[in-house]
């Protein structure tokens, strides 16, 4: 089997990586324009450009595939059985969705038609779901709207952030796809439409979206500070503050954490019991670091990070602010 493989991010990798490991042939690869990033405003090039690279592989970064005709023309001439795609960046057109023999064949990480979008790891993570997945799709005009060929179930782990469920998610959605690819070749899979009425939609993240409002429930803020790791913030003392790991202390998440946290479990009924303004530390646990309070239960800060500075444990910045009870954190 011949294909070209389409993806951008490092999401993308562990599939292109299991390709070139497998007996299909990886024809070129299709990835987004370099970009100037960082503070030196270097050209970067895409984690799957490096791959590609390294495999001697032919690579085309179109700036806007629809309408570049040198990429369409080699695209048809490839007469690839398949194109594979995996968070490309762009739309593919109807006459590249035509061209191979067995389709368009996208890795999504959601369980369609669960998330169609551009984030769904993210906000899945944010809306608190337990479960999530990844689906193999035939690609049609829409948004994540084709045919779903196979799919495979994930637990989200309550300390889980979008960054650990990602790399779980990207190598089994590399297994996944292989065995999509052969499937298909064999005969051996029906698609499935997707039932519409049961679509929901991961929209794009907004810098607005990162800001902690401490009225939120400590569930809430938990799994948007996971969901959206390592870029939530609340302020101190008129500094950013960012949250990039956290713990709620509520009676229904105790028995969701590591054995780690067992003494937070001990602790429980006495932190129960304190009572502060939302956003205001309530205790401050040795080795781990401040109690907030919350529009509704405790949470823990594990880790954070002040602006201009490195990320620190929770207990290291406690000490090192010599922050006591009552001190209070802003809204971002």
């Amino acid at each position: 089997m011949k294909i070209v493989f389409f993806g951008t991010p490092q999401f993308a990798v562990p599939t292109l990586i299991k390709l070139l490991e497998s007996d299909i042939e990886v024809l070129a690869v299709v990835t987004q324009p370099d970009k100037r990033r960082g503070r030196g405003n270097q050209t970067q090039s895409s984690a799957i450009k490096q791959i590609a690279l390294e495999h001697s592989l032919p690579i085309w970064q179109p700036k806007r595939i629809k309408k570049e005709q040198e990429t369409l023309a080699q695209l048809k001439a490839t007469e690839a059985d398949a194109f594979v795609v995996v968070a490309y960046g762009q739309i593919l057109s109807l006459e590249i969705l035509a061209m191979p023999r067995l389709g368009c064949i996208n890795v999504h990480g959601s369980l369609l038609p669960s998330y169609r979008g551009a984030a769904p790891i993210q906000w899945s993570m944010v809306n608190g779901d337990r479960t999530t997945g990844i689906t193999t799709m035939l690609m049609n005009a829409g948004m994540d709207t084709g045919d779903i060929l196979l799919q495979a179930e994930t637990e989200i782990k309550l300390l889980d952030n979008a960054h650990d469920l990602a790399v779980i998610l990207a190598n089994q959605g590399a297994d996944l796809l292989l065995e999509t690819l052969f499937k298909l070749e064999a005969q051996a899979i029906t698609p499935t439409p997707q039932d519409d009425r049961l679509a929901t939609y991961a929209r794009l993240i907004e810098k607005s979206d990162f800001a902690i409002d401490w009225s939120q429930s400590a569930i809430a803020i938990h799994n948007q500070v996971r969901g959206f790791f390592p870029n939530c913030f609340a302020t101190l003392q008129d500094q950013k503050l960012k949250l990039s790991a956290t713990v709620p202390i509520t009676k229904s998440t105790l028995n969701s954490l590591p054995e780690e946290y067992s003494s937070l479990k001990q602790q429980y009924p006495e932190l129960a019991s304190l009572t502060g303004q939302p956003g205001a530390i309530v205790q401050k646990l040795k080795n781990q670091g401040a109690v907030v309070q919350t529009g509704s239960g405790l949470l823990l800060l594990k880790q954070v990070q002040l602006a201009g500075k490195r990320a620190q444990s929770g207990w290291d910045f406690v000490n090192g602010m010599r922050l006591e009870v009552g001190t209070v954190f802003d809204n971002g």
